[in-house]
């Protein structure tokens, strides 16, 4: 049989291959990845530029302001009270919740990898339950306890950044957990081994070897954080606590101006950039294991975590 009966006979049977399983060679899944960004990017991308209108429209555009709604204008970010009370209600609220579940989460992260038994199986359960369960439960849960228990805190600042806090933790202990599970034991043994105590392997070893899990935990709190909307609007008391995702919502009913726009822009940069950090950091850590691995692997050490 000649080459091009071979290939002719071929073809249909390609074709019927890929009717059957058109997943099988991932020829077109780069349009289908093109279009989901194109479809989640596009309506933040005209948000953020209306932000430089020069107008007052949010929909019909009216030239180009770089400064107009940051800084220039009477209802600008930099002069409204009410926009810029909502901006640094946001940052200090993000700023603090970082503060407080970073380190209680890398502490329990670190709790649950040593703790063994049905206990710490069900205490990672219960840290993980903020995942499972709706988000307006949780707030509506916290209005209560707050409301009812714990009067002393009560509504505003202090209840947004416990209850955010509480909320948030589950990121840095599932981050801190796999970041361990990455390493292994060897590196803290060994450091034990050579006289070290297990604090001193702790802080010495162990805490420089999470660097990159607890940057990116971080990350990825600040910027969850300054976006929340139902627990900060569940735990508010009026103006003086209503940070950005509930001014942007109260003021959707009215005639919102562009200034509404530079300010969620200012929050958007400010979590993508908190969010490039904390990619970066895992990225240099990620390539300084392949090059520990690699080194190890050429003489012929054993490889920690194999």
């Amino acid at each position: 049989m000649s080459a091009e009966a071979v290939g002719t006979d071929s073809t249909p049977r390609r074709f019927l291959g890929w009717l059957m399983n058109p997943w099988a060679r991932a020829r077109f899944l780069w349009v289908i990845g093109l279009a989901y960004i194109a479809w989640t990017l596009l309506p933040v991308a005209i948000a953020v530029a209306f932000s430089f209108n020069a107008g007052k429209s949010q929909t019909a555009w009216q030239g180009f302001s770089l400064t107009r709604w940051y800084l220039d204008d009477v209802s600008s970010v930099w002069q409204d009270d009410s926009l810029r009370t909502a901006l640094l209600q946001s940052l200090k609220l993000s700023g603090l919740s970082v503060l407080i579940a970073v380190p209680i989460g890398i502490a329990f992260g670190l709790a649950i990898d040593r703790w063994r038994g049905r206990t710490s199986r069900g205490a990672n359960m219960v840290m993980l339950f903020s995942f499972i369960t709706p988000e307006i439960a949780v707030a509506v849960a916290l209005f209560l306890y707050f409301t009812q228990l714990a009067t002393v805190i009560g509504l505003g600042l202090k209840a947004q950044v416990f209850g955010l806090s509480m909320y948030e933790m589950a990121y840095p202990v599932i981050i801190v957990q796999a970041r361990l599970l990455s390493i292994g034991k060897e590196y803290e043994e060994a450091a034990m081994d050579l006289g070290a105590s297990q604090m001193q392997a702790l802080r010495r070893v162990l805490l420089p070897l999470l660097t990159p899990a607890i940057v990116a935990s971080v990350g990825i709190v600040f910027a969850t954080s300054i976006d929340n909307f139902v627990i900060s609007q569940r735990l508010s008391i009026g103006a003086s606590t209503q940070t950005v995702p509930i001014l942007i919502y109260s003021s959707a009913r009215t005639a919102p101006l562009p200034s509404l726009n530079a300010l969620a822009t200012i929050t958007l940069f400010a979590s993508t950039l908190m969010i490039a950090v904390a990619g970066l950091a895992l990225r240099s850590a990620s390539r300084r294991d392949r090059g520990g691995v690699a080194a190890t692997a050429k003489i012929g050490l054993p490889v920690a975590g194999g």
